[in-house]
């Protein structure tokens, strides 16, 4: 994986509006079904790992456990987040290829 694609891909996603970010926002996209892909911190807490998994199993969505809190925020230029939902299926397409390689 080449994190410093990842961060400028999630910096590019969250410039045209395509990431959400924080817990009551994420959970409302996945339940909503706008999630493409879930993003989890490694350094969340093992509570909110669990949760997140959860949700993404029973939404039938794709879930990565990947970079720190702190690297998301930076990525998005907020606060230092557990969780990222990305809400475009070319975004989660490129995102996914990026971890994958």
């Amino acid at each position: 994986m080449n994190s410093d694609r990842l961060t400028s891909l999630l910096g590019l996603a969250q410039k045209a509006r395509k990431i959400v970010s924080g817990e009551f926002a994420v959970e409302q996209a996945v339940r909503s079904n706008k999630a493409k892909l879930l993003l989890i911190a490694i350094d969340a807490s093992e509570n909110s790992k669990k949760s997140y998994h959860s949700l993404a199993n029973y939404y039938q969505i794709v879930c990565y456990e990947t970079l720190s809190k702190d690297q998301f925020g930076a990525a998005t230029g907020k606060p230092p987040r557990a969780a990222l939902a990305v809400i475009d299926s070319g975004f989660s397409q490129a995102i996914i290829t990026t971890l994958l390689t």
